[in-house]
């Protein structure tokens, strides 16, 4: 009798928070990066802050959460105190690791004519242009909160903003707090050449409101002293949802955002150099308690303005451009749809350009031909072509249907207000399922050729989203294999009647058939490797934390199957777990693009099975997300997707090893060739698309 994964030996598992602290570190590892153009490094800083206050907001909110509802301490309870005070310490650690990195990079700055002051330190002629700048553009939308000795004002903090926590001093200290107007000014204030052009001076808004603190307070208070220092409060994101059949998602969601805005503190991060009177008063005047992190940094919050870190040097101080490439596919025709229908296409971004995709959808809106569209959209541009496009369509008559899912996290707002313009445009808007989110990235176009209607699917790994498909890296399948597109179609009747059963043989759908087709194709692999034939399983994804799935490899690898993972994020599976066995090597690559596609490769006894895919390999989304994942059928497009992850296999440039002591160690050179695996991918493709007529 075989051995089960169920009956298998324990095996140990990263801890999800402690592995997502492990790959932001690879991120503050991209800024401290020498070889990186150094404009680049601080934007690295911005996304590691970025990174971070998602983290506090989400991961820790939850372990705070489960401290805070279990009334009986037990097992889980003590394991969640350890885990909150490890989560603590590795974040001071990584807070001094990015304090030194972002003084290293002001040095690096100041060889290169860039410098950001202090405004102490700047010449009379600056200082001069510096108050009336403040006086005529910031001034104005200041408006300080006065603080008194009983109230909690933690709910007055905006939590995506910074703010200068104040004393004003004469026999007794009066406090105040003041919100950074970034929305209304830029954070970066780029000062007027003084001497020579080469120096350029940058002064940020924070050091410029703290600089003229007095202007601030001056006419309404009479002190002595006045101080001030930033502090960034960042609050839990999670919201509750009530019951009431009556009231409809669209307004349950716009009341469980405002909880938002008073939810719990869990970080307040601090300028160390606040004095330890004043923050005692500002911990009470905040209401922050023991199970919140209390983290002291350097003199700026909120870092991830720094993602637009301006370039005010040479054009070598950031990364050269990749143009997009276009796809030839699409190109040699006029039409989409007779591009299509010729063969299979599938578009990597942001190599390949966004806009095909957006062709896609704009064709159909005026094509007489096309009767229905349909799409579901998870996180669109503010500005979105694509939204934009699906109005014009049903103005055309076009009967549209778009799903919105109205939970995707920090974009509720955004979609709320996407969901009635779109239904004040006359086109079907449905909210999805209770208690599963639709996370799924598909457009179903139907259109009548020949007197019968033929169906156009795109299925993608990505969101429908202008700006983000510039940065991340994702797939695109465009398709009119009848199974799929018709499977494509049953996807938007399954959100609407989930009730009904539907059967999908091509596709992987989550929560309908997904677990259960990845276990049984791990199990395919364990039956080749038993008989002695080659058993292999390729992954790439963003977050691998599903202990059943985690435990399925763990046992494939001991009965002889080679696993090669690449994640990006979170990873509870540790590698050297399995005692003189190497077979299952896992690495992650950061790099000027984020990695974000889902892909699966199955070996299949030589008839490979490959896969991409909108969902992790995480319980919330096999279980409690509508998920797509698509065969890829056609030869040269399955061939291309393996080619592309064996040339991230290859990186000796920016890959990371992931082992049991996350120590993010970068796989070794040795003798081989230096391979940057996001410019090579780029290579590969502008041959492939070159190519492409002539194979």
């Amino acid at each position: 009798m075989n051995a089960t994964p169920s009956s298998s030996p324990a095996m140990s598992y990263f801890a999800k928070e402690l592995s997502w602290l492990s790959f932001n570190e690879r991120v503050l590892q991209e800024a401290k990066d020498k070889s990186n153009p150094i404009i680049e490094r601080m934007r690295f800083l911005g996304i590691y802050s970025n990174n971070m206050d998602e983290f506090f907001r989400v991961r820790v909110a939850d372990v705070k959460r489960r401290i805070l509802l279990n009334k009986i301490p037990d097992a889980n309870f003590e394991e969640d105190e350890i885990l909150l005070h490890q989560i603590q310490s590795k974040v001071l650690q990584l807070g001094k690791k990015f304090n030194q990195i972002h003084k290293d990079i002001l040095n690096d700055l100041n060889e290169h004519n860039i410098h950001v002051e202090l405004p102490e330190k700047l010449s009379e002629f600056h200082v001069t242009w510096l108050k009336k700048f403040f006086h005529d553009n910031v001034l104005q939308y200041i408006l300080p909160i006065l603080l008194s000795e009983k109230k909690d004002y933690s709910d007055q903090i905006n939590d995506t903003m910074t703010y200068l926590f104040v004393e004003m001093t004469n026999q007794k200290s009066h406090y105040a707090m003041l919100e950074v107007p970034t929305d209304r000014v830029s954070r970066f204030v780029i000062l007027p050449p003084e001497k020579t052009r080469r120096h350029k001076t940058i002064v940020m808004l924070d050091d410029i409101i703290a600089y003229f603190i007095r202007d601030v307070f001056s006419s309404f208070f009479s002190f002595d002293d006045i101080q001030c220092y930033a502090i960034k409060l960042t609050r839990d994101a999670e919201y509750n949802l009530d019951d009431e059949l009556e009231e409809g998602l669209l307004d349950k969601m716009s009341k469980g955002l405002k909880q938002r805005i008073s939810a719990e503190p869990v970080r307040l991060v601090y300028d160390e150099s606040m004095p330890d009177d004043m923050l005692k008063v500002m911990k009470k005047r905040l209401n922050i308690s023991q199970h919140d992190a209390l983290i002291p940094g350097g003199r700026y919050r909120n870092f991830r303005d720094f993602i637009a870190f301006p370039n005010v040097g040479r054009q070598y101080l950031e990364n050269k451009p990749l143009p997009a490439l276009q796809s030839t596919a699409f190109t040699n025709h006029s039409s989409v749809f007779d591009a299509i229908s010729e063969q299979d296409i599938l578009l990597y971004y942001p190599y390949h350009t966004f806009n095909h995709l957006l062709e896609f959808v704009r064709q159909a809106a005026f094509d007489p031909d096309v009767t229905q569209i349909k799409v579901n959209i998870y996180r669109v541009a503010s500005q979105s072509r694509l939204v934009s496009t699906l109005i014009n369509a049903a103005k055309n008559g076009k009967h549209v249907t778009v799903m919105v899912e109205l939970k995707a996290r920090f974009d509720e707002q955004n979609n709320i207000e996407w969901a009635k313009t779109l239904s004040n445009a006359s086109i079907k808007v449905i909210f999805g399922i209770p208690a599963l989110k639709v996370h799924s990235k598909l457009c179903v176009i139907h259109r009548k050729e020949k007197h019968n209607i033929v169906k156009y699917a795109h299925i993608g790994t990505g969101n429908f989203h202008e700006k983000t498909a510039k940065i991340y890296t994702d797939f695109s399948l465009f398709t009119k294999h009848e199974g799929i597109t018709e499977e494509s179609d049953s996807v938007f009747r399954f959100i609407e009647s989930s009730y009904k059963p539907f059967q999908f043989d091509h596709l992987m759908i989550s929560p309908v058939n997904a677990r259960e087709t990845i276990t049984s194709l791990i199990n395919k692999e364990i039956t080749h490797a038993e008989q002695g034939k080659t058993g292999r399983i390729t992954v790439k994804i963003n977050n691998l934390v599903d202990k059943e799935l985690v435990d399925h490899l763990y046992f494939a690898a001991r009965r002889g199957v080679k696993i090669r993972i690449i994640v990006r994020g979170m990873c509870s599976l540790v590698p050297s777990s399995l005692s003189g066995n190497d077979n299952i090597r896992i690495i992650s690559i950061v790099d000027r693009f984020l990695e974000h596609p889902r892909v699966m490769v199955f070996h299949n006894n030589g008839k490979e099975k490959v896969y991409i895919s909108s969902a992790d390999w995480m319980t919330r989304n096999l279980d409690h997300r509508v998920e797509v994942a698509t065969p890829i059928y056609d030869a040269k497009l399955k061939q291309l997707i393996i080619d592309i992850l064996e040339l991230q296999f290859k990186d000796r440039t920016k890959a990371r090893i992931i082992d049991s002591e996350q120590k993010n160690s970068y796989v070794r050179r040795g003798n081989r060739k230096k391979i940057r695996s996001q410019i090579a991918i780029y290579d590969h493709l502008k041959k492939w698309e070159s190519n492409y007529n002539n194979e």
